[in-house]
C-alpha cells in the first residue's frame, strides 16, 4: 500500500506546530524555555498526523477485509484519505469500513487521556484540578502534556468524522443505513451527498459570522473547511452515478481497435510532428514484421530533454509489449476508469486470447459519458 504526502500537508503541520509553541504551550507553561516548547510542539504534530494516518489504515485494513482494494493513502490539508478502489458491495460492508475510522480516533484519544491521567497522578486529575486549570498545567511534564493535548483532538477528530454528511465517515454510515434500506446506493449516496453539502453550507454560514464577529482565522477555517467538504459531497456522488453508468458497458464497446504504429526508429522529434497532425498521444511501435514491440506516448517523449528529440527513436523511450498495462476486452468500464486513475495514466491495453486487440484511453470513456442524454454536462 503506497503512502503519499500532499505538499499541503505542510500547511497544517505548520499551523499546528505555530499555535501549540506561540499560544498554548506559552499560556501552559510559561516556564518552558524556547527549545522544550517548540520540541513539544513539533512531536505534538507529528503525533496528530500519525494518528490521523492510524484512522485511515484502519479504513484500508477493514476495506480490503470486506473486499475493497485501497492501493493509496494521501495526508493532506484537511487530513488523510483512503483511495477505495471499488465499493464496498453490501451495506454491511460500507458500515464496517466507515465507522472503523472515527473508533480508531476515539480509542487513541481515549488511550492518550488515559495514560497522561496515569502519569499526572491523582493529585493533578481531581477536583482541586478542576478548580485550578491552569495551575494544574503547569504542573505537567512535557509527556503528559503532549498526551492531553493528543487525546482530546483524537476524540475531537473522532466526532467531527461522525458528522452525518458525505463524503466524511459519518456521512458514509449514513449512506450504509439508507442503502439498507432503499436498496438503492446511487439514491442513498445522493441523499447522504445532500447532507454532507447542507452541513458544509451550514459551517461556512458559521465562518461567515465569526469573521463578522471579529475571530478572523477561525472564520476563515470554517469557510474553507465548509467549501472543501462541499465540493467533495458533490463530487461524491458525481463519481457513484458515473461508475454506475458504466457498470454495464464493456470496454470493448469503447476501445479503438486501430493504433498508428510508428517505426522502432522513429525519433522523438518525429513522434511530436505526428502529435501534432493527428492529435494522437500514443502510438503502437512495430517491429519489422508487423507486430506489436511496445507503446510510445507524448508523456514518454517529454522525460527525454527537448535537445535529444531530434537523436532519441522511440524505441528507447517506449513500454515494451511485456510491461504495458492491460485488461481484458470483457472488463466493465468503469474498472477500466479506475484503472487509469490509480495507474495515472492516460491509456490502457485491451487483451483477447493474450493479443492487444485495442487501447481504451480515458478521453474514449468520457466521450461515451458525454453522449448520454442523461449523463451530458449540465444534468
Amino acid at each position: 500500500m503506497e503512502i503519499r504526502v500532499d505538499w499541503s500537508l505542510a500547511i497544517i503541520f505548520a499551523l499546528i506546530t505555530a499555535d501549540l509553541a506561540l499560544v498554548v504551550l506559552p499560556s501552559w507553561h510559561p516556564e518552558w524555555g524556547a527549545p522544550l516548547v517548540w520540541g513539544v510542539a513539533l512531536a505534538a504534530a507529528v503525533l496528530f498526523f500519525g494518528s490521523v494516518l492510524a484512522h485511515e489504515m484502519s479504513h484500508a485494513l477493514v476495506g480490503r477485509a470486506q473486499g475493497v482494494e485501497v492501493r493509496r493513502i494521501t495526508l493532506f490539508l484537511f487530513g488523510g484519505m483512503a483511495h477505495l478502489e471499488g465499493r464496498p458491495e453490501t451495506p454491511k460492508a460500507e458500515l464496517l469500513t466507515a465507522i472503523v475510522g472515527p473508533l480508531t480516533s476515539l480509542a487513541i484519544g481515549a488511550a492518550a487521556l488515559a495514560i497522561g491521567a496515569a502519569l499526572a497522578g491523582p493529585e493533578l486529575t481531581g477536583a482541586a484540578a478542576m478548580a485550578a486549570p491552569e495551575q494544574t498545567l503547569s504542573q505537567l511534564g512535557p509527556m503528559t502534556t503532549l498526551l492531553l493535548w493528543l487525546g482530546p483532538i483524537n476524540i475531537a477528530l473522532a466526532l467531527f468524522n461522525m458528522v452525518p454528511g458525505f463524503p466524511l465517515d459519518g456521512g458514509r454510515v449514513l449512506r450504509a443505513a439508507l442503502w439498507a434500506w432503499m436498496g438503492d446506493l446511487p439514491r442513498a449516496t445522493r441523499w447522504a451527498s445532500r447532507s454532507g453539502q447542507l452541513f458544509a453550507l451550514l459551517l461556512m454560514a458559521l465562518g461567515v459570522v465569526s469573521v463578522l464577529g471579529g475571530l478572523w482565522v477561525q472564520g476563515f477555517w470554517f469557510v474553507l473547511i465548509g467549501w472543501f467538504l462541499h465540493r467533495a459531497a458533490r463530487r461524491g456522488y458525481e463519481q457513484v452515478a458515473l461508475r454506475e453508468s458504466l457498470e454495464g458497458v464493456a470496454v470493448h464497446e469503447i476501445m479503438r481497435t486501430s493504433l498508428r504504429q510508428l517505426a522502432p526508429s522513429t525519433t522523438l522529434a518525429e513522434l511530436a510532428r505526428e502529435v501534432l497532425h493527428t492529435e494522437e498521444t500514443a502510438f503502437g511501435v512495430a517491429t519489422p514484421d508487423g507486430e506489436l514491440a511496445g507503446l510510445v506516448t507524448l508523456a514518454d517523449a517529454r522525460r527525454v530533454p527537448r535537445d535529444q528529440w531530434d537523436h532519441t527513436p522511440v524505441g528507447a523511450v517506449m513500454t515494451p509489449r511485456a510491461e504495458l498495462p492491460t485488461l481484458g476486452e470483457q472488463a466493465h468500464a468503469d474498472h477500466a476508469l479506475r484503472e487509469l486513475e490509480s495507474r495515472g495514466v492516460e491509456q490502457l491495453g485491451v487483451e483477447r486470447d493474450g493479443d492487444i486487440v485495442g487501447i481504451v484511453r480515458r478521453r474514449d470513456v468520457f466521450r461515451w459519458l458525454v453522449l448520454q442524454p442523461d449523463l451530458a454536462p449540465g444534468h
